[in-house]
């Protein structure tokens, strides 16, 4: 695991051993913005005059990975708490033919770099030797401001890497922040383009806006600007019925206690059926984990609701279920909202059974398919009905020893 201290003592050290090489090197990007913010960076990077190569034979190649390197990044590998630091030459862009990657890019000025990032409060520089801000593109005022801006103009930014778009959105909502009027503007025009992007690239951006603190007002965004349509139209309001439900949804959503991915997309199409959830997965590509999760938990949206009263044989596989937890998770939220049935008391009682030990929880169950076949009965469409029956009748109390369940599957026959 990554030690956030000794990997901003690596940053800084990467950045004096080529400054000592006679090389221009500065931190650069989110580090840089998050620092403002008096945020901890999840992580560095360098940017710097140094080419490639020159990297390369300064850190030599046993501690550099060239996996980046026709885009002018070399990562260094650092001691093992520290981690990895990408280091980028300064570079121009040119051409952006599928909406994504430049076509092939120039080594230039810090100037030059800082003009071709996405966002001002992205697009500065620290130096941290000196302690000083490099700002070329007006970014701490707009951090001041509390605002999103492109660098230059946003059409052009939006038209090099269209995935910008919902890094606007992801951004605003984070910090809080508004989108200026020029940038929205673009991404309102532009907004039916993102779908060139791929949709893996789509998820993670997704994966981020809905599972960090200002996802309710990134769901919201997503509308206004109009990128719900092509990338998530599943929440797009359109008459009063899907009006109604995107505000429950909403609700729900910013009641979530820092969700997991599949709880918080199963938060935001509860109400659509688990179909939804599938439709939704395919289009991003989600791994079949997550996207089985979604589905199970909208699928069980309602089902704790009248928990404590219901027989226990009904709640169990509810409770034993490995999402049990996020399952609980999501009724609270909704109870919270107004929006299910599952009341407080419900979901409390859940949690105090969720509590137990696993093995009072989910006892083995006192018989096998195996154990039908020794008393002659044979394997058909009535095991899976009288394995049931017994285990409802053990999980209920109503009995408790091999033999009662031996009585009861011959009753069962």
């Amino acid at each position: 695991m990554t030690d956030p201290e000794q990997q901003r003592q690596f940053a800084l050290d990467v950045v004096r051993r080529l400054r000592a090489a006679g090389f221009e090197a500065y931190w650069a990007g989110g580090c840089v913005r998050d620092e403002a913010l008096g945020r901890r960076p999840k992580d560095y990077d360098v940017a710097t005059s140094a080419t490639p190569p020159e990297i390369r034979e300064l850190f030599g190649q046993r501690r550099t990975l060239a996996l980046g390197a026709v885009f002018g990044v070399i990562t260094v590998v650092g001691p093992r708490p520290a981690g990895m630091i990408e280091v980028a030459t300064f570079r121009q862009d040119a051409g952006y033919s599928d909406g994504r990657h430049p076509d092939h890019v120039t080594f230039s000025s810090a100037r030059e770099d800082a003009a071709r990032r996405d966002f001002t409060i992205n697009g500065m520089f620290f130096d941290p030797i000196a302690g000083q801000v490099i700002d070329f593109v007006g970014g701490q005022e707009d951090l001041r401001q509390g605002l999103i801006r492109a660098i230059g103009a946003p059409r052009l930014r939006f038209e090099e890497d269209k995935l910008r778009m919902l890094r606007a959105v992801r951004f605003a909502a984070g910090f809080g922040f508004a989108i200026d009027p020029e940038t929205s503007a673009a991404i309102r025009d532009m907004a039916g383009q993102i779908t060139v992007v791929s949709p893996e690239r789509i998820a993670m951006e997704m994966r981020r806006a809905l599972t960090e603190s200002g996802r309710v007002r990134a769901a919201g965004l997503l509308i206004e600007l109009g990128l719900a349509a092509a990338v998530l139209p599943e929440i797009r309001p359109q008459d009063g019925e899907s009006q109604a439900r995107f505000e429950r949804m909403i609700g729900v959503l910013g009641r979530l206690r820092e969700p997991e991915f599949p709880l918080a997309l199963a938060a935001v199409l509860t109400g659509q059926g688990p179909a939804a959830v599938r439709e939704v997965g395919l289009r991003w590509k989600m791994a079949n984990k997550e996207t089985d999760e979604a589905a199970w938990l909208v699928e069980h949206s309602e089902a704790l609701a009248g928990a404590s009263a219901a027989p226990w044989s009904k709640i169990q596989p509810l409770l034993a279920h490995p999402w049990a937890e996020a399952l609980a998770d999501l009724c609270e939220a909704s109870s919270a909202a107004g929006t299910m049935p599952a009341g407080v008391a419900d979901v409390a009682w859940c949690r105090e059974q969720l509590a137990r030990p696993r093995e009072e929880l989910d006892p083995p169950p006192l018989l096998t398919g195996d154990d039908l076949q020794a008393i002659g009965l044979r394997p058909g469409p009535m095991f899976k009905h009288i394995l049931q029956a017994v285990r409802d009748a053990q999980l209920d109390g109503q009995i408790r020893t091999t033999e009662e369940a031996l009585a009861l599957a011959l009753a069962k026959r």
